[in-house]
Order: structure tokens, then C-alpha cells, then sequence
């Protein structure tokens, strides 16, 4: 076998910061990262880390402690990320497009001793810090008109020497926020061993979807807040590979890439194909360069996977997982994927090597095949529990490792999963976690407001939209555009409701808990699937 995997020593990376120093020694002048037009070779990734992991050690930054990252994506990210490993110290990205009082929640939750701001949101830096008790350190990811320090003049001003700090691989590497039902996002405690045994396993089972070679391209377009973004740059970086980081997800940009930096594999959430395969060009470019597409994060219709099928004629995989799993869990390989639409077109796919899936009732007990339960998965890739919340942890991991995912499906006779439902109110929408209690919280603080309640919707571009019904008070008068502009000064523009009903009740249960599922059901009926 000539591929990159046959002549790595995955044994030899068992924590992030042996990522840039194993690849330093075996392919120094190989390309590690590109970013317009800025390449960086393997040795000068495990160096620029070297640096980073300095700079951290001099601001006070001690093993353990957080540090934040906000904005679009950077190849000077992972340098921030793997450089911050190195010393035992925990990256915590956070998105570019939540608002102020939202990003001031994570950092001061995390207790963020630096935060590291992208140009598109370094406006924000200084109404952030206003909304904080502590300030923390800011560093400027590039030049601009600000006074904060800049990145790469922070980091070139210390040694490139590795500071050798030990490091276990039970150490918690990254802090990923997830939103709660409560409304207030959770911090998922991602360890070495969670990001990177997963991966060395898939690796050392030798799928060929999963197969890197010397000459792979990687493109990392998904944004670094989520798990598809970090951990898919990770996984380049796992395996060797060049990664090419796109500042955004931009549909014409994508096709550039396909077609000029010889991508061979990609990650990309169903919304994103949709808009990409949909493009005049994307007819025209050469994709014989590219390998394998993987999608996940949400659903995808059938009829646009076909779409893409045929359009980028590539192999096709699937994943399924979540945050709290370090992402993929279940896959659905590419021989199973047939433009014919077979019913396991419609799976989730099986587990990853190393993970065990299973479908519970309400006890935690495991249901029979064939019948819809709540999915519990248990693999190294488990995050260890939620920062600071043993209750909402101990309420999704039990004592045996397994995590409930919150999800409805069921298992086939062939070890197949297949999702259902929800068995938690998420809106997924464009690939973006959104919950009604956050979006409700928004919402209520309207002066005309009594009650609200949020729901997902069918969305032909973004797989769901939030739409929220609203019971006004006595007397008082609102229009659908001041509620949603009301929200949308809350609370990020992608969680703000796409329309709003007004009506004269919620509908309750004996106990007073609003049927989120009555209000769903005249907009989902007569769809196999209530996720979209």
C-alpha cells in the first residue's frame, strides 16, 4: 500500500501536540496548511506551535486553563490550537456569527485567559469586554485599525523551542459549546484520547473512504466553531496531509478549490451541497482530483444526494455523530450508497470501528431490533462530561459510558441505524444546532410577548427553519418583523425565527408542558422522517 497511513506511527501521536512534532520529523518540507496563499510546511507548523505554546506560557497560561478563539477560519487557528495543546492548555472556538452577550456568556463561562479575534469580529472585541467582569488578554489575528497585539507578532516574539510540558492524553484538548435545552450553550470537554483514538483506530481498520495518500488535499471549509471544522482539520493534519482552510463557506469558492488546489477529500454539511452542486459552474470544473465527499451533521433528501452523485462523481460517505462524540460515530460507506434509492440510502449507517451503538427506552433499557428508541452510543471518542455541569453530564452519560444522544431511531436485523425523529426539540438548520429555550428566552424579554414557543419547520435550502408562535399580552399589538428583529438583537441572526404565527394558546399537557410536537405536526405530516 503507497499511502500516507501505511507509513505513519499513529502510536506515536497519542496527544495533539505530537501531531506537529511527528510530522516535523517524518515530512519537514511536506505542506501542512495553505491559507490564501499562504503555505506552511510541516517543520514551520511544529516551530510556529513551539512558539505559540511560549507566548501562552509567558501571558500566564497554565495547563488547564481556556483560551478562546473567534472568528472565520485560519490555518493560524490550528496553530493557536495545537500551540495551546503543547502546554496542556484548552482551546475553546467559538462562533464568529453569535452575538456580543452570547460570545461574553462562553468566554466568561470558560473563563477564557486570552481570547484570539478574527478580523470580521474584532468590533465586537471591545463590546465583549464590556459585558465581562474579568477582562482577558485579546489578540488580533491580523493587522488592522486596533491596538491590540497581533498574532503573528505575539507568537514570533518567543522561542521556537518545545517547551516539553507532559502531557496525558486524558488531558481535555478542546471545549466545544453546544446549546442546551436550559438556553444557556454547554461546554463539551474534548480530551487528546477522544479526538485522536477514534481516528487512529479508523485508521488502522483500513477503509478505503478513510484511506489518506501522500498526495491528499484536504479542503476545510466547515467553520472551526463546530466539530466538522476543527475536527475535520484535525484529521488532515492526523494523517499528513496538505489542508486547505477557506476563510468561509463560500460555494464558488469551493469550486476553486476543487479545481485549483487538487482537492481529493472534503467535508461538507448537506445545506453546503445543495448550494454548491447548484451553482452555474459546478457543472463545469474537473473533479477527477476528488476522492470521496463526506456529509453529515444533518439529514439530506435523497434526491440531492443523486444530485451530487452525478454531478461530482466521487464516492459518498456519510456521517453521523455529534459534538459530545468528537463528531462521526456512524458511517455509510460509499458501496452502500446507490442512485437507485435503496432503503439503506435512508440509514444513518453502522458503527465506526470501536464504537457500540443502541437503541433504549425511557428506562435505559435496550429495545428490540426494529424498534424506534433513544440512541446511547459508548467509544473512546465519549467526551468525558460537560464544563462545570456534573448534573446535565450525569443526565447524558450513565455509569457504564454510554451517552444518550438525544436522537430517535432504530437498529435493522444487519446492525444498520437509522434515525427517526428527535427526542429532544433541536432545530438543526443549515447544520446549526439551534434550541427553543434559547431562541424562546430571546423572544420573551418583548414587552407585547406572554408566551412563546419555537419549532422547526421544512426549509427546501436549509433542511429546517425556526418559526415561533407567539401568545400575546392582554391589549397589547406586534407585528412578525418587530418580534424577529427583536430577537434577532439577542441572539445570533441564524437562530431568530423565519416566521412567527400568533395565536391565542400554547397547547399544554395535564402538567403545563407545551406539545411542541402539536405545533410541529400540521407542517411535517405526511413526511416518513420528523427531521429534514
Amino acid at each position: 500500500m503507497t499511502t500516507t497511513q501505511a507509513a505513519i506511527d499513529f502510536a506515536l501521536m497519542p496527544v495533539l501536540g505530537d501531531i506537529a512534532r511527528y510530522h516535523a520529523r517524518v515530512r519537514r518540507d511536506a505542506t501542512a496548511l495553505t491559507f490564501e496563499g499562504r503555505a506552511t510546511t510541516f517543520g514551520e507548523f511544529d516551530r510556529h506551535t513551539n512558539r505559540v505554546a511560549n507566548a501562552l506560557l509567558a501571558a500566564g497560561v497554565t495547563p488547564g486553563r481556556r483560551i478562546a478563539y473567534i472568528g472565520k477560519n485560519s490555518d493560524h487557528y490550528f496553530e493557536a490550537l495545537i500551540g495551546a495543546a503543547k502546554i496542556g492548555a484548552v482551546m475553546t472556538p467559538i462562533g464568529w456569527r453569535l452575538a456580543p452577550p452570547e460570545v461574553a456568556y462562553i468566554v466568561a463561562d470558560s473563563d477564557a485567559a486570552l481570547v484570539f479575534v478574527g478580523p470580521e469580529v474584532i468590533g465586537h472585541a471591545e463590546e465583549v469586554v464590556r459585558l465581562l467582569a474579568s477582562s482577558p488578554g485579546i489578540i488580533a489575528m491580523e493587522p488592522g485599525d486596533h491596538a491590540y497585539p497581533v498574532f503573528e507578532t505575539w507568537r514570533d516574539a518567543a522561542s521556537d523551542t518545545d517547551a516539553s510540558i507532559p502531557i496525558s492524553a486524558g488531558d481535555v484538548a478542546v471545549q466545544l459549546y453546544t446549546s442546551g435545552t436550559t438556553g444557556k450553550p454547554k461546554g463539551a470537554m474534548l480530551t487528546h484520547a477522544n479526538i485522536l483514538s477514534g481516528r487512529r483506530a479508523a485508521a488502522e481498520a483500513k477503509m478505503d473512504w478513510n484511506d489518506w495518500g501522500p498526495d491528499d488535499v484536504s479542503l476545510v471549509a466547515m467553520p472551526v466553531a463546530h466539530i466538522g471544522g476543527t475536527g475535520w482539520g484535525l484529521v488532515g493534519l492526523f494523517n499528513g496531509a496538505k489542508g486547505v482552510v477557506a476563510r468561509e463557506f463560500d460555494p464558488l469558492r469551493v469550486l476553486d478549490f476543487i479545481e485549483h488546489d487538487r482537492v481529493s477529500k472534503m467535508f461538507m454539511v448537506p445545506a453546503a451541497m445543495q448550494i454548491v452542486v447548484r451553482q452555474p459552474r459546478a457543472r463545469e470544473v474537473d473533479y477527477s482530483r476528488l476522492k470521496y465527499i463526506l456529509y453529515g451533521a444533518s439529514p439530506i433528501p435523497l434526491d440531492l444526494l443523486r444530485e451530487c452523485m452525478e454531478v461530482f462523481g466521487c464516492g459518498f460517505c456519510q456521517q453521523y455523530g455529534m459534538t459530545e462524540t468528537c463528531g462521526t460515530i456512524v458511517y455509510l460507506p460509499p458501496e452502500d450508497h446507490d442512485p437507485a434509492g435503496t432503503p439503506r440510502m435512508r440509514a444513518a449507517g453502522v458503527p465506526m470501528p470501536g464504537v457500540e451503538i443502541k437503541v433504549i427506552d425511557e428506562a435505559g433499557a435496550s429495545v428490540p431490533t426494529g424498534t424506534v428508541g433513544e440512541v446511547a452510543t459508548r467509544s473512546v471518542a465519549n467526551m468525558p462530561g460537560y464544563w462545570n455541569l456534573p448534573e446535565a453530564t450525569a443526565a447524558t452519560i450513565d455509569a457504564e459510558g454510554w451517552l444518550r444522544t438525544g436522537d430517535a431511531g432504530y437498529l435493522d436485523a444487519d446492525g444498520y441505524l437509522y434515525i427517526h425523529d428527535r427526542v429532544k426539540d433541536m432545530i438543526i438548520s443549515g447544520a446549526e444546532n439551534i434550541y427553543p429555550a434559547e431562541v424562546e428566552s430571546a423572544i420573551y424579554g418583548h414587552p407585547a410577548v406572554a408566551e412563546v414557543a419555537v419549532v422547526g419547520v421544512p426549509d427546501d435550502k436549509w433542511g429546517e427553519a425556526v418559526k415561533a408562535f407567539v401568545v400575546l399580552k392582554p391589549g397589547a399589538e406586534a407585528d412578525a418583523g418587530s418580534i424577529i428583529d427583536f430577537a434577532r438583537s439577542r441572539i445570533a441572526h441564524f437562530k431568530t425565527p423565519k416566521s412567527v404565527d400568533f395565536i391565542d394558546a400554547l397547547p399544554r399537557n395535564a402538567s403545563g408542558k407545551i406539545l411542541r410536537k402539536d405545533l410541529r405536526e400540521p407542517y411535517w405530516a405526511g413526511r416518513t422522517r420528523r427531521v429534514n
